[in-house]
């Protein structure tokens, strides 16, 4: 069963709902106070599960997992030597062909990624987790597209700490159709390519992710059981960008073709 950190800290709890009610008014991306910011990694969990404890009342409880920053360059970026984390709400999760409407969000952008559905749980107390481990646990592999809003982010000034906080900027995810024959392919040598109106935007490797897609999902596995959480059957969890991410406008139609696990299509309104 699916379980929940709450914090006890009234100032945790503050920075939740003063996310909430940044985000329920559409406001551009900002620190928050300085007297709510969190200062370590585990206060920076400890707010996003206040504020994604919020949006679950609309969005429905938690069903994945998103695995953010997974290059050294990016992780060098924002000044961490780890990957970071957010939840993805059971709401947000579509299924291909799928729109998404530009004027839903205050600066969507829309990051090109490999996801992966449990078939079995992998609990806080089976870690710590090896690629070879949670590969048992994978039904299907799938392309999708991670849904996010940065709110017009000044890159240069966004702490990681204050992405960990705000759920990692995770709006959901389009899911293309499960491949469950997946034991069968190379994931590192996967080659994936984005294309935007016709047009080729990017392409990568299953390599370019941790060195592998499965070591994102073996990588998320330990970091919720250090939050003493799990993964779940039948969650989702979308393991790290191949390409550059792309800001689509209304009109834009983006698609992802990755070998052996074919393509993912969303129009954007």
């Amino acid at each position: 069963m699916r379980r929940t950190k709450k914090s006890s800290e009234p100032r945790i709890e503050r920075a939740g709902e003063w996310l909430f009610e940044a985000h329920r008014r559409r406001e551009p991306f900002a620190p928050l106070p300085a007297e709510l910011a969190p200062g370590t990694v585990a206060e920076a969990y400890a707010v996003q599960g206040e504020y994604v404890g919020l949006r679950r009342r609309a969005l429905g409880t938690v069903a994945g997992y998103k695995v953010a920053l997974t290059t050294s360059a990016l992780r060098g970026l924002m000044g961490l030597e780890d990957s970071i984390a957010g939840d993805i709400l059971e709401k947000t999760i579509r299924r291909a062909p799928a729109s998404l409407r530009a004027a839903d969000y205050v600066h969507l952008l829309v990051e090109f990624e490999l996801a992966v559905e449990l078939a079995e749980d992998l609990p806080a107390v089976g870690a710590p987790y090896t690629r070879e481990r949670v590969a048992q646990a994978v039904g299907a592999l799938m392309p999708a597209f991670e849904v996010l809003d940065d709110r017009s982010a000044d890159y240069a000034k966004t702490s990681a700490l204050m992405l960990i906080a705000d759920n990692a900027w995770n709006e959901g995810v389009v899911l293309g159709a499960p491949v469950r024959d997946w034991k069968k392919h190379d994931l590192a040598a996967l080659r994936g390519v984005g294309s935007v109106n016709g047009k080729q935007v990017g392409e990568g490797f299953g390599r370019d992710v941790l060195g592998h897609p499965l070591e994102a999902l073996a990588w998320v596995a330990n970091n919720l059981a250090g939050r003493g959480l799990g993964l779940w059957r039948s969650d989702v969890v979308t393991t790290g960008s191949l390409i550059k991410p792309h800001y689509p406008k209304p009109g834009d139609h983006v698609r992802f073709a990755v070998d052996a696990l074919g393509e993912i299509e969303v129009r954007v309104e």
